[in-house]
């Protein structure tokens, strides 16, 4: 015989909420993957100029998110399996790696509210010194080989053209004039700083609503794991 009663309710609740976790685990772990392997980042990350990487401050958050997902479906598991076999060592163990995984998801979120503009930032101050490289390699004709592709990336990639206040088009005239090739083939002369905060702002806000719905869920987990521990300790079964 195991508990009864309203704790026998909670045992199942915990159980369903811990499944719920852990499809959410499962979830993060996709998304995040799915970020990391994101054609448009993935393209726009990946780049060198003169040595140098493109900022890896995005790639840095979607790997934690990665481990994160990969830990939450462990727990979860851990939630389900002490729930079913009302263990109160297993249900201890997963309220102290909730505890853990709260403390870590809170702290992450103050820090990406404190940085929620530095990726796409960092994207647009490496953005502006590729471009302003390839405009003066074009008056001065040297390293136009080296410089352009890279350029031409990010254009094509995000379907925009110069940084803005009629950059786009006077790209667009230097292209028509034979001497470059850097607006994409769309010909488009929206402003690139524009796209690259849409691109990674609205990744950051996925993340963040992900990141709140765990949250709840993990409170309640933690409410009912407990009150499933004091049940399972006084009842006259054990």
């Amino acid at each position: 015989m195991g508990v009864e009663g309203c704790t026998k309710c909670i045992k199942y609740m915990l159980f369903f909420f811990n499944f719920i976790f852990w499809l959410a685990g499962g979830v993060i772990l996709g998304v995040a993957l799915w970020l990391r392997h994101d054609t448009k980042t993935s393209n726009l990350l990946e780049l060198k100029f003169e040595g140098a990487q493109a900022p890896s401050t995005f790639y840095i958050s979607v790997h934690i998110l990665i481990a994160v997902g990969a830990v939450m479906m462990v727990v979860g598991f851990l939630g389900c399996y002490g729930a079913i076999q009302e263990s109160q060592c297993l249900l201890g163990t997963f309220f102290a790696c909730l505890v853990i995984l709260f403390a870590c998801e809170v702290a992450a979120g103050i820090w990406g509210f404190m940085h929620k503009d530095t990726v796409s930032q960092e994207m647009i101050n490496f953005y502006d010194s590729v471009y302003d490289r390839a405009i003066s390699s074009t008056i001065t004709d040297q390293d136009k080989k080296s410089v352009a592709p890279v350029l031409k990336v990010f254009h094509e990639t995000l379907s925009c053209c110069g940084k803005g206040l009629g950059t786009g088009f006077l790209t667009q005239l230097t292209d028509k004039f034979g001497m470059t090739d850097l607006c994409p083939s769309s010909g488009t002369t929206v402003n690139c700083h524009n796209r690259i905060k849409e691109l990674f702002s609205d990744k950051i806000y996925l993340i963040g609503i992900a990141a709140l719905v765990v949250a709840v869920i993990m409170i309640f987990e933690m409410i009912f794991s407990m009150v499933l521990c004091c049940g399972i300790r006084n009842s006259p079964v054990y």
